[in-house]
């Protein structure tokens, strides 16, 4: 319940935040734990900024980032549950281009014309600080409109019928004439949730 609260809260802000000034905020490359060559039984994650920058050139789409980190327990697990789900799964690979994005990596990236490091202050590099706000939390999800537009984070574990609805939000658009907590009062999931996964917190690594 808590986890809808925070949903709520974040997106009742968020048709604001996706319309302001047109600032082109930043996606980044991952060592995605999936090949770009994946079945249609899993999401296609991305393996590098640089092809999510052609496919993007090719084919504007909206961006979903997991931002995770390898000592991550709930990312893990988020992994293992959520996205594994098909109906999740195929909504991803149609509307979104899925980039998994290790928060602590320490090469640089480039993107967009702009080089990102790791920042020590942050245990982070400042391509994840710069979509994370600088809210270091894992996971986060963070969705972009097309050509990168208005990052909007999410923080935490999400289920399947937490990410069916912020998904549909942005991928079907209600966005642009629905302000969420409307949304979520009458949206009607269709997906199959499966059995609710065990919420005991993962031990720490």
């Amino acid at each position: 319940m808590k986890r809808v609260l925070l949903l709520a809260i974040i997106f009742v802000s968020a048709p604001a935040l996706l319309f302001a000034d047109g600032k082109k905020k930043k996606p980044e490359a991952a060592a995605a734990q999936k090949t770009p060559e994946a079945s249609n039984n899993e999401i296609h994650w991305i393996t590098s900024v640089d092809e999510l920058q052609a496919k993007m050139k090719e084919n504007p789409k909206k961006v979903y980032v997991d931002v995770y980190t390898g000592w991550c327990g709930w990312c893990k697990k988020m992994d293992a549950t959520t996205f594994q789900n098909p109906d999740l799964i195929r909504y991803m690979n149609t509307n979104f281009y899925a980039l998994k994005l290790d928060a602590e990596r320490q090469d640089v990236i480039n993107f967009m014309g702009k080089e990102y490091h790791f920042e020590p202050q942050y245990k982070a590099n400042t391509f994840a600080v710069e979509m994370l706000k600088g809210q270091m939390s894992y996971p986060t999800s963070v969705l972009m409109l097309e050509n990168f537009q208005s990052p909007t984070p999410i923080p935490g574990f999400h289920t399947v019928k937490e990410m069916e609805l912020f998904l549909s939000y942005f991928g079907d658009n209600a966005y642009k004439h629905e302000k969420f907590d409307d949304y979520q009062k009458a949206y009607h999931p269709s997906w199959d949730h499966g059995q609710a996964p065990d919420m005991t917190p993962p031990a720490a690594h």
